[in-house]
């Protein structure tokens, strides 16, 4: 685990502990859902490092712990990993809250809430605006090339090669060549979004095959998807560069009659 992150779940435990027992154990569970709410959705500048530390938090899923309404048909990176941060840290608060009686199972090993404290209203989850981000915005005038740039530059030299073939079909190497430079493992993406915090804003956006992910893509999948679109982006702009491809008025890649938008499996 992250040692950032392992630092903040620990200053959010002894916080629980001891504001419970200075209000004599009340509301335990209500308390819990809200320092989970208020303290571990993280900002993209907070989120992004302790991703670096911890590349798995990138094969989190959304499932149904997507809180906040508007998030939760097309949640973003940041969200995903967020909520399930926040979800895991609930289940560790509960544990502490049962082994000092402040709650207590049924029969049937479901939580007893008093009534006092179902009356209460459900604690709001932090809105965090996850297009905002210092670090990004600080290594665009960084010295040095970025690993962003590095993957461009590999796929470009790549295609320029492919497209010294006679009669290339500009598009199919687009993809074909895009497809071979992404990346996907969760340890290769972290240090992007380390650099650039930016990508934990990213959202599936129908980009994402649903049958093979069930509808609920993994967080560092959404970001390959996009990197993938990218890179085809990119190569279509350099065929048009080179003459191989037409593009229109606003200078955007005219594509064949039967080309459509990649998915990523």
């Amino acid at each position: 685990m992250s040692q950032i992150l392992t630092t903040l779940i620990e200053q959010v435990r002894a916080d629980y502990l001891m504001m419970m027992e200075q209000d004599a154990g009340q509301f335990p569970y209500t308390l819990a859902e809200k320092l989970c709410n208020e303290r571990l959705y993280l900002s993209a500048d907070k989120l992004a490092p302790i991703v670096a530390e911890d590349p798995t938090l990138l094969a989190a899923r959304s499932g149904n712990l997507i809180a906040s309404e508007k998030e939760r048909e097309n949640p973003s990176v940041g969200t995903i990993i967020s909520a399930n941060i926040a979800a895991a840290m609930m289940e560790g608060l509960i544990d502490v809250a049962l082994e000092h009686r402040w709650l207590m199972l049924d029969e049937e090993g479901r939580l007893i809430l008093d009534a006092e404290e179902l009356k209460l209203t459900e604690p709001a989850v932090t809105d965090i605006d996850y297009g905002e981000s210092d670090t990004a915005r600080e290594n665009l005038t960084a010295p040095g090339v970025s690993h962003l740039t590095q993957l461009m530059n590999g796929a470009e030299s790549a295609y320029l090669e492919l497209l010294s073939a006679e009669q290339p079909n500009a598009y199919a190497l687009a993809v074909q060549v895009a497809s071979e430079h992404s990346i996907f493992a969760p340890d290769d993406i972290a240090p992007l979004v380390a650099e650039n915090p930016l990508l934990l804003g990213l959202r599936a956006d129908g980009i994402v095959d649903h049958d093979m992910f069930e509808g609920d893509a993994p967080a560092g999948m959404i970001i390959s998807a996009h990197l993938t679109q990218m890179l085809i982006s990119q190569l279509l702009e350099l065929a048009v560069e080179q003459g191989l491809l037409g593009s229109d008025s606003s200078g955007h890649p005219l594509l064949p009659e039967d080309a459509s938008a990649p998915l990523i499996h």
